[in-house]
């Protein structure tokens, strides 16, 4: 066999081992939001957001001192912009404050009114068209300002870590506190705390 055949034969022998492995890949797992995943690891994840999302929603609709009467729907602003990351692992914030929100929004039924505060720079934009009569006035409906509101979601997201020194396990305490703070007096009118601690030889990377 001359060199020219050798190195053919090297070629193809590489290009059949990158095949058989799958370039060092594994099969797609379809894994149902809320459930543990194949690589589950030490920290805060889907299935976590899930559930507490799930327990948040039913806890604010439940509380009184956040609904009121009834009669006139508290105004409230859910998103991430004063939720602080402190733990070791990295975190999408607005993956918990968006599902809250859609959850909240589904749970109260009309019982709670919520601001879009992250929307305000649109919103500005299209209230000058109509102001500058650009624009027709849509619906009629025009209001002297954008809404104000009466509650906003604030909290945290803390974490201990330690590890085994001499078998590489790792655990972690993750702790989440949400708070809803009056926008007028700074009360807080309340909390909610979701808590996990979870131990493991071979921890995963969180992105």
């Amino acid at each position: 066999m001359n060199k020219k055949q050798l190195l053919a034969a090297f070629a193809s022998g590489v290009l059949m081992a990158s095949c058989a492995t799958g370039g060092g890949g594994s099969g797609v797992v379809d894994v149902a939001p809320g459930s543990k995943a194949p690589a589950a690891g030490v920290g805060i994840e889907g299935r976590d957001i899930v559930s507490m999302t799930n327990t948040m929603a039913r806890d604010i609709v439940a509380n009184k001192r956040v609904v009121g009467d009834g009669k006139t729907p508290p105004r409230v602003i859910i998103d991430a912009q004063f939720f602080r990351i402190e733990g070791s692992q990295p975190m999408n914030r607005n993956l918990i404050s968006q599902r809250l929100l859609v959850e909240l929004n589904r749970a109260a039924a009309g019982r709670l009114v919520f601001v879009g505060r992250r929307h305000a720079g649109m919103v500005a934009e299209e209230r000058d068209l109509k102001r500058d009569g650009v624009t027709d006035q849509a619906s009629g409906r025009m209001t002297k300002a954008q809404m104000g509101a009466d509650y906003r979601l604030a909290g945290s997201f803390s974490t201990m870590d330690q590890v085994q020194t001499n078998t590489g396990r790792q655990q972690r305490y993750n702790q989440l506190v949400f708070e809803l703070v009056d926008l007028e007096s700074g009360e807080i009118v309340w909390t909610g705390l979701y808590e996990v601690e979870r131990s493991a030889t071979d921890d995963v990377v969180y992105r």
